[in-house]
C-alpha cells in the first residue's frame, strides 16, 4: 500500500487555508463540497514555481507549451498521441469551452448537456445566450443513445420541421468524460455510438476531460480505462479539453489545452488571439511540471481515492443505509441518492448542514436527476472522512 498525499495533513494543517473550501462555512461544518483536495502541494510544482519565481519567469504565456508537456503524460498513461500543433492554450477549461462554443454556435443556438452534470455547463451556455438541451443520463448513469437522439433532434431543429438528421440549426454537444458528478467512465463503445449518432445530425462534440487521469483502472478489479474522446472512431471533428488542474489540485493556477481532431483545427485556429491574453504562465509552468514529473505522486493519489471510495462505502452502509451510491470509477466524488433518507419535504442539503454540519455538494445544482442527491468529495484524510459519514448517518437517522 503506497502512502497517498491524502494521509499527510491534519484539519488544524487544513483550516489555515484561505481558499474556499475552508471559508465558506464556520469552522464547525466539515467542508466536503467543492473540488478542492486535502493534500500537501506537490514537491515537483513547488520547485516549478520557486524556478520561475528565482528565474523572474512572470511574463506572458505563448505557444503549444502546455500541450507539449500534456502529450508524452497522454501517451504513457492512455496510449494516445494527440496533436500539439493545432493545440490551443487557454487560461481555464470553461474559458477554452465558452470560445469553443461562440466558434461553433451562434446566440440562439442549443448546446445538448447530459445532466446530472457539472453545473457551470449551464451557466456558461446560457451566459452566452445558447440554449440548454438536456438529454439525461439512464438510470445506471450511463449515456442513453434514444435520449441522445431524442436531445439531438430537438437541437438541431429537426424535431420541429419533421426533418431528417443534419437539417437543422447547428448544436453542440458538451460531454463530461469521465463524468462529474456521477463518476461513470464512459466505455470506447459508448462513445463511438454518441459521435456516430452526433456525425448523423450534425452535432458537434466538445469534451471536457479535466478529470481524465482519475479512473481506478488498475486499482479496482475490472474497472473501466479513460478513454480519449479524440482517439475515438468518428472523432475528426471532435473537440477535447484538458487540465492538470483537478489531479494536481491546482484550481488556484488554472490553466489548460484545447485540442482537435483534424477536421476541427480550423475551428481552433478561428478562436482569437486576444482569448490567449489571460493565461497565466506560471500556471503553465505548473502544470507542465505536473505532466511530467508527476506520474508516482497521481498513482499515490489514485489509490488513495479508491481507498477513500470503499471507506465511505463501508461507513455509509454502516450509518446510513437508506443511502445509495452510485459505483462510479471515475473522479474523486461520490453521488449520493437520498431520497429514502430524507421525507419528500425536506431539503437534504441544508438539513445535512444544519443538523450534521457537513458541508456537501447540492444536487439540484446539476441539473434533471439531482433532486434528492448529495455529492461528497473523497479526496481527504480518513479522520475528516470517517467523522463526515458518521455525522450524515446521525442526521438521517433522526
Amino acid at each position: 500500500m503506497t502512502d497517498s498525499p491524502l494521509d499527510q495533513l491534519s484539519l488544524a494543517d487544513l483550516r489555515r487555508r484561505t481558499s474556499v473550501k475552508w471559508t465558506a462555512y464556520p469552522d464547525d461544518v466539515l467542508p466536503l463540497f467543492v473540488a478542492e483536495m486535502d493534500v500537501p502541494q506537490a514537491p515537483f510544482v513547488v520547485a516549478a514555481i520557486d524556478h520561475a519565481l528565482a528565474a523572474g519567469d512572470t511574463g506572458y504565456d505563448r505557444g503549444t507549451g502546455y500541450a507539449a508537456a500534456l502529450a508524452p503524460f497522454a501517451r504513457r498513461r492512455w496510449g494516445w498521441d494527440p496533436d500539439v500543433r493545432s493545440s490551443r492554450t487557454t487560461a481555464d477549461v470553461m474559458v477554452a469551452t465558452v470560445e469553443i462554443l461562440r466558434v461553433l454556435t451562434a446566440p440562439g443556438d442549443a448546446v445538448v448537456v447530459t445532466p446530472p452534470v457539472y453545473p457551470p455547463f449551464y451557466g456558461y451556455t446560457r451566459n452566452e445566450g445558447r440554449q440548454v438541451v438536456e438529454a439525461p443520463l439512464d438510470a445506471d448513469g450511463r449515456l442513453d443513445p434514444d435520449t441522445l437522439e431524442a436531445a439531438f433532434r430537438t437541437a438541431t431543429g429537426a424535431a420541429a420541421h419533421g426533418t431528417g438528421p443534419g437539417s437543422g440549426r447547428r448544436a453542440v454537444l458538451l460531454l463530461c468524460n469521465p463524468h462529474n458528478p456521477t463518476g461513470t467512465v464512459h466505455t470506447r463503445a459508448e462513445l463511438e455510438q454518441v459521435l456516430a449518432l452526433a456525425g448523423r445530425y450534425g452535432v458537434r462534440v466538445v469534451a471536457d476531460e479535466i478529470h481524465a487521469p482519475f479512473t481506478a483502472e488498475g486499482l479496482a478489479p475490472e474497472a473501466t480505462a479513460f478513454t480519449p474522446l479524440l482517439d475515438v472512431a468518428g472523432s475528426d471533428d471532435a473537440i477535447a479539453v484538458h487540465s492538470a488542474s483537478k489531479a494536481f489540485n491546482l484550481a488556484g493556477l488554472r490553466a489548460a489545452t484545447a485540442l482537435a481532431g483534424p477536421d476541427a483545427a480550423a475551428d481552433l485556429r478561428r478562436i482569437p488571439e486576444e482569448a490567449g491574453h489571460a493565461v497565466n504562465h506560471l500556471a503553465v509552468l505548473a502544470h507542465a511540471a505536473a505532466y511530467t514529473e508527476g506520474d508516482d505522486w497521481l498513482d499515490a493519489l489514485r489509490e488513495g481515492i479508491v481507498r477513500r471510495r470503499e471507506l465511505a462505502t463501508k461507513l455509509l452502509a454502516e450509518h446510513a443505509p437508506a443511502v445509495r451510491v452510485h459505483p462510479g470509477e471515475g473522479t474523486y466524488l461520490m453521488w449520493l441518492d437520498v431520497r429514502d433518507a430524507v421525507p419528500a419535504d425536506v431539503d437534504p442539503h441544508q438539513h445535512v448542514l444544519r443538523t450534521a454540519k457537513v458541508a456537501l455538494g447540492d444536487g439540484r445544482h446539476f441539473g434533471t436527476g439531482g433532486d434528492g442527491r448529495l455529492r461528497l468529495n473523497l479526496a481527504t484524510t480518513p479522520e475528516i472522512l470517517t467523522e463526515a459519514v458518521e455525522r450524515l448517518g446521525a442526521a438521517l437517522n433522526r
